[in-house]
């Protein structure tokens, strides 16, 4: 099977039908085989009744539904688990993403070879102020981060080979950094394509402000574990070590002058007077605290039953 779509969905019902008669009309034109994932997200709207009534009319389209609304990553971490393609797109159901833009983002997995290809919304209909703006600064501050040069990180339109898909495993609302998950399981070659918006046509964006507050601290987050999820002590002991000797360099300073100074009897105050006193002990003090967090983080990795799994490409000659 050439494409998997992945589609995540809550409360569009307006626009599945006409996603999905746009999306045969791409497949049939390229002579694509493909299958149409959707997940109902725990819709309010009659979304799931429509996806049953094109699932009847197309053998093609697969639906998922949520007893509840869970989020977009748990929608794609489903979906990613039943998709079958050799390249997995995924896309809004707002009608927003072009489905006409498969075609070049397949070619470009298959014939170019990246691993993952993200949309680039480069002339969008959203508010400048609400939306755009935030979204550029939202965007700079990722690539300043994760290294990863994508102007739009958190497009719904991307395409992936299907070995990424089976290879990352998203939650919370790590769906927003996919492309960094991606690149720390070992898929470096990651590229862009810019891509058409559409105006939304039916509803409401779900999205809001907290979305660019929760998204920084995500990003710290995949960050965080991409790098030292494996090594904890590597990060805890290297900053409570320099904290301690920090700490430490002050407090024996502190007393070698206070000998210094009653040795050749010139007055000093007492150490407890001298706010350096008390912020050498604060350092000591988080320096073997963060010290010791690496150890625990060591003993907890130690006993996960994860803590050997490695993503592994390919195999020679080993049975």
């Amino acid at each position: 099977m050439n494409l998997s779509i992945v589609i995540p969905s809550f409360d569009e019902q307006e626009s599945l039908p006409e996603l999905h008669d746009w999306i045969v009309k791409v497949m049939t034109e390229n002579n694509f085989t493909y299958e149409v994932i959707f997940i109902d997200d725990g819709s309010k709207d009659n979304s799931w009744e429509v996806m049953e009534q094109l699932s009847l009319k197309n053998k093609n389209v697969k639906a998922i539904k949520f007893r509840r609304n869970y989020g977009k990553s748990p929608a794609l971490h489903v979906g990613f688990e039943a998709a079958q393609g050799d390249v997995i797109i995924t896309m809004d159901a707002d009608l927003q993403d072009s489905p006409d833009e498969i075609p070049g983002l397949y070619k470009m997995i298959i014939n170019e070879g990246f691993d993952l290809v993200s949309g680039w919304k480069q002339k969008r209909y959203d508010n400048a102020v609400t939306k755009n703006l935030p979204s550029k600064l939202y965007n700079w501050t990722n690539r300043k981060i994760s290294g990863i040069k994508l102007h739009d990180m958190n497009c719904g339109l991307k395409a992936y080979r299907k070995k990424v898909v089976k290879s990352i495993e998203i939650y919370g609302e790590m769906h927003r950094f996919i492309p960094v998950m991606a690149k720390a399981a070992g898929f470096h070659k990651i590229g862009e394509k810019v891509v058409q918006h559409q105006p939304r046509k039916y509803g409401t964006s779900k999205f809001g402000w907290n979305r660019f507050i929760n998204g920084f601290l995500d990003l710290l987050t995949i960050t965080f574990l991409s790098k030292f999820g494996k090594r904890p002590m590597h990060f805890f002991g290297l900053v409570g070590t320099l904290l301690f000797l920090l700490g430490f360099g002050f407090a024996f300073y502190l007393g070698v002058y206070k000998i210094y100074c009653a040795v050749s009897h010139h007055p000093a105050r007492l150490l407890t007077q001298r706010p350096s006193f008390y912020i050498s002990l604060t350092c000591m003090i988080i320096g073997s605290m963060m010290f010791l967090a690496g150890f625990l983080g060591e003993l907890i990795l130690r006993n996960s039953p994860v803590r050997n799994n490695y993503l592994l490409d390919k195999k020679l000659n080993l049975d």
